[in-house]
């Protein structure tokens, strides 16, 4: 072996040990190998295809399937799955983690034949597409359930709906118009267009939706991404709404807000998911609030969720 290819390989090895079992982020294993993000990214990924990344999490421990029982039990779900506590004692680690039992779910769920599978956005839908492997299902079709976000990243919805496409083998389709129209009527003009109509009744099509909460907030993945502007960060306060996913705005009551966002978001709607199997993955203790309002919606069917979150939910008395 050459000693450039050599050294590639043990930059590679090293990259996905420094991420896997260091913990180390995307940034921080570049800073590290003083490589860029995307290179590291490009690392990874050829890591996985190589086969010398296998990521497995074995979560059916008695005190989680309890925990599990006991949530599904409780929200008058078809089905819980509960990621142990990963002990970090923080949010990237619970996402991680639910991102985990997540993917090896998804890779039992699509195993073969043909699926259409919608998809939101997310941090914690972007673990588990790092942590997908060994499902290859190229009559897998992926859709968009929402817009596209201002700038690109791994957590937006075009970013899952490709990588996931890209890991299995199969078709990914976006939505064509952005996450936040200017006006409602704006939204509703997009939503006339030929190649969105198309668009829309594939992802109206899926038979398994897989989305995930936004808590609202100053830590909030929405609230930093530049899609909403002040104005509708002091709406989205003033009505006191305590979630959001897939483009819709929740009351803790699991009723949708009095605000105009829910208008401006071309998406699918919640007759929509009605319809669907929906599985919601939701990580951190933070989310709780948010958590409990989407399932008060009555749109989920299955929760994946962390130890902690968990236990939290189980606790509250409402």
């Amino acid at each position: 072996m050459r000693a450039s290819q050599a050294m590639t390989n043990d930059t590679r090895i090293r990259a996905a040990w420094l991420y896997h079992v260091g913990g180390l982020s995307q940034d921080e294993v570049g800073q590290r190998l003083g490589l860029s993000r995307f290179k590291v990214l490009r690392l990874l990924s050829d890591a996985r295809a190589a086969g010398e990344v296998v990521i497995s999490l074995d979560h059916r421990n008695t005190a989680t399937l309890a925990l599990a029982e006991a949530v599904r039990d409780k929200f008058n779900l078809n089905d819980a799955l509960v990621a142990p506590d990963p002990g970090a004692g923080n949010a990237h680690a619970a996402r991680c983690a639910v991102g985990m039992v997540a993917a090896h779910w998804l890779s039992v769920l699509a195993a073969s034949g043909p699926m259409t599978l919608g998809v939101g956005w997310g941090r914690t839908l972007s673990a588990m597409a790092n942590a997908l492997t060994g499902l290859h299902n190229p009559e897998l079709r992926i859709v968009s359930l929402m817009g596209a976000m201002v700038r690109t990243g791994l957590e937006g919805p075009i970013d899952v709906c490709a990588r996931i496409a890209a890991e299995v083998g199969g078709q990914a389709l976006f939505l064509p118009v952005p996450f936040l129209a200017d006006t409602p009527e704006d939204a509703a003009l997009m939503l006339r267009q030929r190649l969105v109509r198309e668009a829309l009744e594939a992802a109206r099509s899926a038979s398994h939706m897989i989305v995930s909460v936004g808590e609202g907030g100053p830590t909030a993945l929405l609230t930093k991404s530049d899609v909403v502007d002040a104005a509708d960060l002091a709406a989205l306060d003033a009505a006191n709404v305590v979630a959001d996913t897939t483009g819709k705005f929740f009351l803790a009551d699991g009723t949708l807000a009095p605000v105009d966002l829910n208008d401006r978001t071309p998406a699918i709607g919640l007759e929509d998911m009605v319809r669907a199997e929906v599985t919601l993955l939701a990580a951190d203790v933070s989310k709780a609030l948010a958590t409990r309002a989407v399932l008060r919606a009555g749109f989920v069917d299955r929760l994946i969720l962390d130890e902690g979150l968990a236990i939290t939910l189980m606790e509250d008395r409402a």
